[in-house]
Order: C-alpha cells, then structure tokens, then sequence
C-alpha cells in the first residue's frame, strides 16, 4: 500500500506544480467571470442606437397610433413613396416604414433603411402593428379594449414542499438550474479527468518508463496509483472553484442587495390596481430575487453529493480509460475503443435534460440512477428535486461496488496492455488478456 501512496503522491505532486494547473484553476474562470462582466457592461452602456422612423402610411389605420420608446421614435410623412425613399438614402438611423393601402392583402409592408436594421428593431415594430390591427378589430366588434386589457392578469405560483418538518419553499427555476449545472460538470469532468489518466499511461508506455516503473511495482498499484492521483488533482480543483465561486457570490450579494435585504417598491395606482389581483403586492430586484431562488437550494447536500459523484464515476470512468490506454500505442488508435466507453455518459446526459429533468421520479430516471455507469450524471439531475434515501444509499452502494468490478476488469487489460508494443490490438484480444494467469 505504501508504494500507491508513492504514487500517488508523484502523479498528484507532478501535475500540481505544473502551470497549467494553476491556469486552469484560477485564471480560467477568472477570465469567464470578466468575460462576462465585461458584455453586460458592454450592453448597458452601448445598448441600441436610437432610431427614427419615417411612418408613411397609405391605409390611414396607423395614422398617431405608433409609440415612441427610448430607442425608436415614429414620424409621420407626407408626400410619395420616391420622395420619402430618397431622404433616408444615406442616413444610418432613418428608416422608411411603407404601409401600402391593400396591405393585409398584398402583405407588403416594408422597412427601408440605408443599413439593415437590427432583428428586436423588426420584432418591435411588427409587434406594434399586431397590437394595432387588434385593438381596431376588437373595438369594431364592439369589444371594449380597455376591459379586456385589465381583465389579463399575471399568476405568480410558489411551489412548496410539504416535508417532516413542515412547508418548504421549492424554487423549480433553481433547482432545475441546479441539476443541470452539476450534471454538466459531471459528464465534462469525466472527459477531461480520464482523457488525462489515459494520456498518462499511453505517454510512460511510449516513452518506456513503465517498464522501469513495474520492475518495483505490480502493474495493478501503478494503474491504481496514477487514478487516484490525477483524481486528487481533479478533486482539489473543484474544491478551489468552490471556494472561489462561494466568495465571489457572497461578495456579489452584499453588493447588488441592501443592507436591510430588502428593496423600496412602488404600491400600484389606483387606476393600475385593478389589473393586480394583489395591489399591495412590491415588486423584488432581480438581485433578490436571485438571493431568494438560491436560498430555497440545500448547497451542502448538492456539494456533497456532487463531489461523491464525481469521484465514483471518475474512479469507474478512469479505470476504462487507463485500460484503453495500456492497450495502444498512441492516441490515434484509442477511437474505436472510446465510443462505447463514452455511450453511457452521453446517453444520459441527452436523455437526462430531456427526461429525467422533466420527470425526476420516473422509472427509467430510477434505474438510470441505479446503473454504475450513468447514476452520476443522473443522480445530481435528481438529487435537486429531493431523492428518497434509500434510492440515494442504494446508488451510493451500487456505485461503489461498480467500481471494483470495473476496476478489476481494466486491471487485469492494464497489466498486460502496458508491456505490449507494436500490435494493433482487436477487442477479441483485450479478452484474451482478461483470462490470462498472472
């Protein structure tokens, strides 16, 4: 045991040091998060350029009915389509609205603009003009609009749970988020983590250090050895992007929410109150709003399932990667045994965010949650939406004893695959080497 932990210590400590570790741990997301602060600054201080449109409007039915906003403003022309065509020739932000007097039977309305105008400037106007046709529809029904617009009321519901300790505010919005976050980071992780055990291997069985290596270790402790270390590597920097991540928002929620955590509203007007089936009901920040989402979410019990599921399946995930390392000679050759090894995972990770997320207690996100090979990705899906304990002891258990099975299966490939040069190797070989003696 004390040469693994040798080992060990010399993949976790080689890695480590290297600067790429350090890049990937802090810089990485570092430069997301400015990457990001940087457009929403972006957005809010460029935003759209304010435009003008020329209405010229054959039909009469438009005639004052547009509404200026911050960024359009609507003019109404006089004189023929050639001459209002011509004035908006070489200005930016002019543009000709062409409303023809048959419109809603030729549909040829058009926008005219010396550069093409901007997909929401488009979807603004058309909605204008929906708007428009309908009112004007409604009131020669003789419909009053004005009753029907404050007959449309907006519902909020707010989901709880009723539990054994009472009523529980469950934010679906967030745990939704929630489950699809960790699940990502899951079934990437298992990528990235097991592409590195692989590399390693082929790299020391190509560079003919394991032969050196083995001289003083059984194949199984180095194999063993080199999982649990990249794992270790794997395992810190989650630990550290965690850490980071907390500390970031902590600080942004201090910033964007007040010191009493609560927001000065506006009541709703007398006039306006009668579209509210609340009228005293205040209005939350985005800020709180968030804070409020995030508060309904049980973050220890996610980080503690999530990190237990991530080394359950890197451990399984690792151990047929390191297999399929020692089986060739370089990278090229590891495709045709890649794809069924990844299938589960991508597997799930489709069907998960298309079912599972959809129906969490389902039968086939049980049992999915039971197979070794895709419960982590399908677990943290779950675990968000409350999981019973018995079906969580029950993958915990499964997952464990999937790991030495799987692990005693690449052993037994690993142990030979190492010492095997220069032979294009079939799966009909891999299963000659699991039967043979030691």
């Amino acid at each position: 045991m004390k040469k693994v932990f040798l080992i060990i210590e010399r993949e976790y400590l080689s890695r480590v040091k290297k600067k790429s570790f350090l890049i990937l741990t802090f810089l990485v997301p570092s430069l997301f998060i400015a990457m990001y602060a940087a457009v929403f600054f972006i957005y809010k201080s460029e935003g759209e350029s304010k435009k003008e449109f020329l209405v010229l409007d054959e039909s009469g039915l438009f005639k004052n009915e547009f509404k200026n906003s911050e960024t359009t403003t609507f003019k109404y022309a006089d004189g023929d389509y050639a001459s209002n065509k011509s004035k908006i020739k070489n200005e930016k932000d002019l543009l000709l609205l062409y409303i023809p007097k048959d419109y809603a039977s030729s549909n040829d309305i058009e926008i005219l603009s010396a550069k093409k105008p901007g997909f929401s400037l488009l979807n603004d106007v058309e909605k204008q003009m929906e708007n428009i046709i309908e009112n004007k529809k409604l009131i020669a029904a003789g419909i009053d609009t004005a009753v029907l617009k404050n007959s449309k009321t907006q519902i909020n519901i707010n989901a709880k749970q009723l539990t054994d300790e009472g009523e529980k505010d469950s934010n679906i919005g967030a745990t939704y988020v929630v489950g699809f976050i960790s699940s990502f980071l899951i079934y990437l992780s298992l990528f990235i983590y097991g592409a590195q055990v692989m590399r390693g291997v082929i790299e020391e069985k190509t560079n003919r250090i394991v032969e050196v290596i083995v001289s003083s270790v059984k194949p199984f402790q180095l194999m063993l050895g080199k999982i649990l270390g990249i794992g270790a590597v794997g395992l810190t920097q989650f630990l550290l992007w965690i850490i980071l991540s907390s500390t970031i928002s902590i600080a942004a929620g201090k910033f964007l929410t007040p010191d009493q955590q609560t927001v000065t509203t506006e009541k709703v007007d007398t006039k306006a109150s009668t579209t509210n089936t609340n009228p005293n009901k205040t209005q939350e920040s985005p800020a709180i709003k968030f804070i409020n989402a995030a508060n309904t979410i049980n973050f220890p019990y996610i980080i503690g399932s999530f990190l237990f599921y991530f080394i359950g399946g890197y451990l399984i995930y690792s151990a047929l990667f390191a297999a399929v390392g020692s089986a060739v000679d370089n990278e090229t050759e590891t495709q045709q045994f890649m794809f069924p090894i990844t299938l589960p995972l991508i597997f799930t990770f489709i069907v998960g965010m298309n079912v599972i997320i959809n129906n969490p207690d389902g039968p086939l996100a049980f049992w999915l949650s039971m197979i070794p090979l895709t419960s982590p990705i399908a677990m943290m899906i779950r675990i968000p939406f409350g999981v019973p304990a018995w079906e969580l002891i029950l993958s915990i258990v499964l997952l464990i004893a999937g790991f030495v099975f799987t692990t005693w299966i690449a052993s037994r490939i690993y142990r030979v695959g190492i010492l095997m040069y220069g032979k294009k190797v079939t799966y009909k070989e891999l299963a000659k080497w699991f039967f043979y003696k030691e």
